[in-house]
């Protein structure tokens, strides 16, 4: 493989966002990992087909922001990723942004609820084992996109997880999150966990140290799958 071919591009929203346990695992696994951030002006590449895979993970902003020039160009470029049969993973905002660019409609629960923190959620496919319990940090959901599998469901939010095609997946949760990933959000975004349906930080912390095993051990197969399969 060329250094590109071995390559996952990490698109991430925020200066102090990183791939956290995805990015450990991937380069565990031979992998180098492209750390991107549009919306702090850092261009998208034109051309993603020597790339081994995409992943488009979370931010505070929403795939309706579309007056954010970072979005509307997101949007359009993962549109052509998708063309270009490159693997692609959305994750949380990627996801909802995913859903979008194959038709799908995003929304904030009709109640007000959000989901910040550890949720338990179903698989719905024999394709590949979903964990029982996954981090969560989001007030808006999606429709389940036309022409896509649904993997995994949850109570308050539905659509949990998604396969379009072969290669493309979207999903609501969180799997990247570390130890000092759960620290930092609940600390910067404190005032979030007083949101309906949140987490205390305290709870959080300790699902973390019950559920992150088997979370890890979930994410390393779905990459082998996903990059590999």
């Amino acid at each position: 493989m060329t250094q590109s071919e071995n390559t996952v591009l990490a698109i991430v929203h925020q200066e102090t966002s990183d791939p956290g346990r995805i990015g450990q695992l991937l380069q565990h696994k031979g992998y180098r990992v492209q750390r991107l951030c549009p919306a702090l002006g850092e261009s998208l590449p034109e051309n993603v087909a020597d790339y081994r895979g995409v992943v488009v993970f979370g931010g505070p902003m929403s795939a309706n922001d579309e007056h954010l020039p970072f979005i509307r160009a997101e949007l359009d470029w993962m549109g052509r990723v998708i063309a270009s049969d490159t693997p692609l993973l959305g994750i949380c905002l990627g996801a909802q942004l995913l859903a979008r660019v194959l038709g799908a409609e995003v929304f904030s629960h009709p109640e007000g609820q959000t989901e910040i923190g550890y949720y338990p959620i179903e698989g719905v496919t024999e394709e590949f084992q979903m964990p029982d319990w996954v981090y969560q940090w989001h007030q808006e959901g999606f429709e389940l996109p036309r022409d896509t599998v649904q993997l995994a469901r949850g109570e308050t939010f539905v659509n949990q997880a998604f396969r379009y095609e072969t290669k493309t997946y979207g999903i609501q949760f969180h799997p990247e999150v570390t130890e000092q990933i759960v620290d930092r959000w609940t600390t910067v975004g404190a005032e979030m966990l007083a949101l309906p349906g949140a987490q205390p930080r305290h709870e959080q912390q300790e699902k973390y140290s019950r559920h992150q095993k088997e979370g890890e051990q979930w994410l390393s197969g779905f990459l082998e799958n996903w990059l590999e399969g």
